[in-house]
Parts: C-alpha cells; sequence; structure tokens
C-alpha cells in the first residue's frame, strides 16, 4: 500500500488484547434532533476484567438508562450513533441521567464506569464565540473551558473528544495545560488523523490523544503512521467508526493490532455498531488466556 509517509513501525508481534471501549448512550448536537448542544455522552466500562463483561456492563447500563428516560417522559429514538436523543437542554442533565443509569445498575460511577463527552465544539464555535443554541448562552473560550473544567469536577469525565473548536487552538492550549494531567483530551476535527497535524499538536500542547479514523486520512499506511507519531509521543489513541457507518469490522482488528487500548463505534444498537463488538469478543475467544482487557489503565499515558 502507498502513501504520502514512510511505512510506520511494525506491530508487536505478540498478540494484543481487546481495547476498552466507548458507547454512545447519549446523542445530541448534529446527531439528533434535540437542544443538546454537545454532540455525544458516552461511558466508558472501565472497571471491566474482560472486554466480553464491558460489553454486558455497557448493555446494562444502556437499557437502565431507557427505562430511566421512558419513565421521565422522554422519547427513546435514537440518534445516528445509536444513542438515545431525549430532549435535555445542558450537558448537566444528560450527564445526570447517565450517572443515575451507572447506579440504579449497581456499579459505581469513576470506578467501574467513567463518562466520555464529544461536544464537538466546532459546530457551535462561530465568529469567536461558543453559542450554546439549546442553553441560550454564549461563551467565551475561556468561558467555554471553565465549564468543561467544572463538568470535569463535579462528575467522573475520564475523557472529552474534540472539547474546543478545531481553529481555537489557543483555547485547546488553555484547557490543556489546565485538566490535560487529569483527562483524556481527545483531537479528531483538530488532527483528521493527519500525521503532519497530529505533530504540531504535539509540538505545540493541543491535547493529549488523538482520534484515529482511517477513511478520514484515506489509507491504512498514513492511518498507521499517524498511530505510531502518538505512541512514540507517549499520546494515546481512539480508534473510531465514523457517523455514516457499514457493517465492516476493519477497525475492531485495528484497534486490537496497534494496540490503541481504545475503541469508538457507538451503542449497543444498531447492526453498524453492534458488529464491532461482535468482533472484538471473537478475537477474545481467540486469544484465550493472553487476552488482556485494558480497562482504565488504556486512558493513561505512559
Amino acid at each position: 500500500m502507498t502513501g504520502r509517509h514512510p511505512a510506520p513501525e511494525a506491530p508487536p508481534s505478540t498478540p494484543r488484547a481487546p481495547p476498552s471501549t466507548t458507547r454512545t448512550v447519549s446523542n445530541g448536537g448534529a446527531h439528533a434532533d434535540n437542544p443538546l448542544d454537545f454532540q455525544e455522552f458516552m461511558i466508558a466500562p472501565i472497571g471491566a476484567d474482560t472486554f466480553a463483561e464491558a460489553v454486558r456492563m455497557g448493555s446494562e447500563v444502556f437499557h437502565t438508562l431507557r427505562r430511566d428516560l421512558l419513565a421521565a417522559g422522554h422519547s427513546t429514538g435514537v440518534g445516528d450513533e445509536g444513542g438515545f436523543a431525549p430532549a435535555l437542554r445542558t450537558a448537566e442533565e444528560a450527564l445526570d441521567f447517565i450517572m443515575a443509569a451507572v447506579e440504579r445498575t449497581g456499579y459505581r460511577p469513576g470506578t467501574d464506569i467513567g463518562l466520555v463527552m464529544d461536544p464537538a465544539s466546532s459546530e457551535f464555535f462561530r465568529d469567536g464565540t461558543y453559542v450554546y443554541t439549546g442553553e441560550g448562552v454564549r461563551r467565551t473560550p475561556t468561558e467555554h473551558a471553565d465549564h468543561l473544567a467544572k463538568l470535569i469536577d463535579a462528575y467522573p469525565i475520564v475523557s472529552i473528544e474534540d472539547p474546543m473548536a478545531e481553529d481555537d487552538l489557543d483555547g485547546w492550549r488553555e484547557l490543556t495545560a489546565r485538566v490535560g494531567d487529569r483527562c483524556q483530551l481527545t483531537g479528531d476535527d483538530v488532527f483528521c488523523t493527519d500525521e503532519n497535524l497530529l505533530r504540531e499538536g504535539i509540538r505545540t500542547g493541543v491535547g493529549n490523544s488523538v482520534l484515529v479514523k482511517v477513511n478520514q486520512i484515506g489509507t491504512l499506511t498514513e492511518a498507521l503512521a499517524t498511530v505510531a507519531t502518538a505512541h512514540r509521543a507517549g499520546w494515546t489513541v481512539v480508534m473510531s467508526h465514523r457517523s455514516g457507518e457499514t457493517e465492516d469490522t476493519t477497525i475492531a482488528d485495528l484497534a486490537v493490532a496497534t494496540g490503541c487500548g481504545q475503541i469508538k463505534t457507538g451503542s449497543l444498537s444498531r447492526s453498524d455498531r453492534t458488529a464491532k463488538y461482535n468482533q472484538l469478543i471473537r478475537i477474545e475467544e481467540e486469544l484465550g488466556a493472553s487476552a488482556r482487557y485494558a480497562g482504565g489503565a488504556a486512558l493513561n499515558r505512559p
């Protein structure tokens, strides 16, 4: 396979364990027809011992949340990535519902299950201001960073994807300096799986993690080069689906092969999403006793 970059480092010869996984449980923003400004709210089963157990934990919380939303009079229709799309207005409302569902299922927030957000901040960044249409407020970059920092303080949030807009590099650096030592800050729009953009982000302190989408950059060669660059810098890597998905399971194999330790592939609904989880379960079964579920360790940089 050819590409614009030299061949990346070869993956290790020893088999890799299935990764930790984030599951979308609530959609908003551009992925749902509701007032939520933030695009995705997810859970990460960081306390599971195996990938199969992590899938079970995520499924239990997902169905508990469905019951809770129905009981509160909300719709349980799903958004683009399989998460529920209730008519909530604020991030706090969404996080409170998820926290309650985790606890009602019998798990400990922050110990068994961590919370993950994807504000997709570029979607509501306008002329230097973050415009929260659902909340009816406008926040400067510093105020937006303050808001995210307060959410991290109030909830067991272990990772935030695209916390700042792709054009707000000063905001990225500010937030990374403030909370980067205690929260994974994953760049998607700001890096676009591009190794050169990632190198610049590493050099200038923009985040501490990268989202990798093979069909975003175009070739496996380029995607693998981006993973290798991130790992050399001590950054974490999240192998990811796209919003418009198929039942192809290649990213599940890539997540294991590259030792990412993390995969983002939507909720436990819709076959285009569950296909990846099923493949990872098969990989774990094939690896047998050598399989090691990364859990919360996958969020910690070397």
